[in-house]
C-alpha cells in the first residue's frame, strides 16, 4: 500500500506565502530520485486551486479542493461545484471533514450527495469520519464511526475511487494526538468494515489516512502502524520544511 503525505491548509495563507510554499516544495519533490510509493497531496483554500495546478503540472504532487457543493450546478451563489474543480486538474477533494460538519451542518446524508457527485466528475475523495470526546469516553465511538461509514458510502463507489480518514475530532488543532495504539484501533475498525461490506479486495486496497495534530514528530510512528496508511495534516502542512520533513520520513519508510 502506497504511503500518503495530504496537508489540508483550511483557511489559511495569503496568496503570496502560497507561492513561497510551493516554490519550496516543487523543487524539493523534483530533486527526490525516488518518492519510494508516496503519494503526496495538497489541499489549498479554493482561490489558490490555479496556482497549486499550475506549479505541480508534471510533477508527482497532487492538487485537492476542501469542499464542494452537494449540488451539480444552479442558483447556489458562492458554491463551487464538482465538474468546476474537474475542469482546473483537481485530483482529490476533502468531503466531510468535522469542521463542516461542525460549523456549516453537514450531515451524513449531504456528505453522501457530494461523495457521489464529485465521484461522478472523476474526482476521488478523501471522506473525513471521526468522534468527539464526549462520543470516544461514552463508549459511543464505534456506533458513531460505523453510521458514517454506513449513511455517507451509500450507494458510493469504492474500489480506487475513494480515501478515507479517520480524524477524532478531539485531536484536530487541540494539539492532541491520538497514540498510535489509538489510531490504529479505529483503523482496523474501518478495514474490517469494508471487508465485511465489499471483501478482502476492496478493503486491502483502500487507503485509510489518520488526522488529528500530525506532526513531523509522530508521523514516522503513525505510518508503521499496519491499517494506517497516511496522514490528513493540518497545522502542520502549512510550513513548508515541516511538510517537507514528513515526506521525507515517509519516503524512508518501508513495512
Amino acid at each position: 500500500m502506497k504511503k500518503i503525505i495530504a496537508g489540508n491548509w483550511k483557511m489559511n495563507k495569503l496568496f503570496s506565502e502560497a507561492d513561497d510554499f510551493f516554490d519550496a516544495v516543487v523543487e524539493y519533490v523534483a530533486d527526490i530520485d525516488s518518492l519510494n510509493n508516496t503519494e503526496i497531496i495538497v489541499c489549498p483554500p479554493s482561490l489558490y486551486l490555479e496556482l497549486s495546478t499550475d506549479y505541480t503540472i508534471d510533477l508527482p504532487i497532487a492538487i485537492g479542493a476542501q469542499n464542494v457543493s452537494q449540488y451539480e450546478s444552479g442558483a447556489y451563489t458562492g458554491e463551487i461545484s464538482p465538474q468546476m474543480l474537474s475542469t482546473m486538474g483537481v485530483k482529490f477533494c476533502i468531503v466531510g471533514h468535522s469542521e463542516r460538519r461542525k460549523y456549516f451542518g453537514e450531515t451524513n446524508e449531504i456528505v453522501n450527495m457530494k461523495l457521489r457527485n464529485i465521484q461522478n466528475a472523476g474526482i476521488v475523495p478523501i471522506f473525513c469520519i471521526g468522534e468527539t470526546l464526549s462520543q470516544r469516553e461514552n463508549g459511543e465511538m464505534k456506533d458513531v464511526i460505523l453510521k458514517q461509514l454506513e449513511i455517507g458510502l451509500k450507494n458510493v463507489k469504492i474500489l480506487n475511487n475513494l480515501y478515507i480518514a479517520y480524524e477524532p475530532i478531539w485531536a484536530i488543532g487541540t494539539g492532541k494526538t491520538a497514540t498510535a495504539k489509538q489510531a490504529q484501533e479505529v483503523h482496523a475498525l474501518i478495514r474490517n468494515w469494508l471487508r465485511k461490506k465489499y471483501g478482502n479486495k476492496i478493503a486491502e486496497q483502500t487507503p485509510i489516512l489518520y488526522g488529528g495534530s500530525v506532526k513531523p514528530e509522530n508521523i514516522e510512528e503513525l505510518l508503521r502502524e499496519q491499517d494506517i496508511n497516511g496522514g490528513l495534516i493540518g497545522g502542520a502542512s502549512l510550513d513548508e520544511n515541516k511538510f517537507m520533513q514528513m515526506i521525507k520520513k515517509a519516503v524512508n519508510i518501508t513495512k
